[in-house]
C-alpha cells in the first residue's frame, strides 16, 4: 500500500465511517450481553446442564476424555445460584453501561468521548486481569478491538472539538 493510498483509506471521512460502524457492531454485543443476562439470570441451572448435556453426548460416546465436553460439564456442575446471579447482574450491567455510551458517541455528546475512553480503558483493564486467569484467546481480540475503538474515539473527539471551536470562532 503506497503512502497516498495509506493517507486516502484514513482520511476522516472513512474514519468516521469505521468509527460508527464499530460503534454499531459494539452496541449489537452490549444488547446480546443484556440479554444473555437476563436469559442467565430466569433460567434455571438445570437447564443449562440439560443444554451441555446434550451437546455433548456424542463427543462423551466418542472420547469419555475429551477435554472441551469434560470442561462445559465440570463448568456448569459446579455453578451456583450465587454465580448464576452475579453473572446475570454483571452481563446486564456491562451491557447497559456500554449501551448507554455508545448512544451517547453516537449522538456526538462531547463529554461521552472521554467518559467513554475511561470506561472502555476500565473496561480492558479488567479483561487483561480475566485473560490471566482464562488465557482465552477471544478475551484478546475483544480487548484488541476495543483498544482500536478508543483510538478512533479520542480521534473523533479531537476532530469534533476542533470542529465546534473553529465554528465558535467563525461566528
Amino acid at each position: 500500500m503506497t503512502v497516498v493510498s495509506l493517507n486516502r483509506f484514513l482520511d476522516e471521512k472513512n474514519l468516521h465511517l469505521f468509527f460508527e460502524v464499530s460503534l454499531w457492531s459494539k452496541a449489537v454485543f452490549a444488547l446480546s450481553e443484556i440479554v444473555a443476562g437476563v436469559a442467565t439470570y430466569y433460567v434455571p441451572l438445570r437447564f443449562f446442564l440439560t443444554v451441555v448435556l446434550w451437546v455433548t453426548r456424542k463427543e462423551f460416546v466418542e472420547d469419555p476424555h475429551d477435554l472441551v465436553a469434560n470442561f462445559l460439564l465440570h463448568t456448569v456442575q459446579h455453578l451456583s445460584i450465587g454465580v448464576q446471579k452475579f453473572a446475570a447482574i454483571y452481563l446486564v450491567g456491562h451491557g447497559m453501561i456500554k449501551l448507554w455510551l455508545i448512544v451517547g458517541l453516537l449522538r456526538q455528546r462531547l463529554w461521552y468521548y472521554p467518559v467513554s475512553i475511561i470506561v472502555f480503558g476500565l473496561l480492558i483493564s479488567y479483561q487483561v486481569y480475566r485473560y490471566t486467569f482464562t488465557q482465552s484467546v477471544w478475551l484478546l481480540l475483544v480487548t484488541a478491538l476495543d483498544i482500536v475503538i478508543i483510538a478512533l474515539t479520542w480521534h473523533e473527539y479531537r476532530y469534533l472539538r476542533n470542529r465546534q471551536r473553529a465554528a465558535i470562532a467563525s461566528s
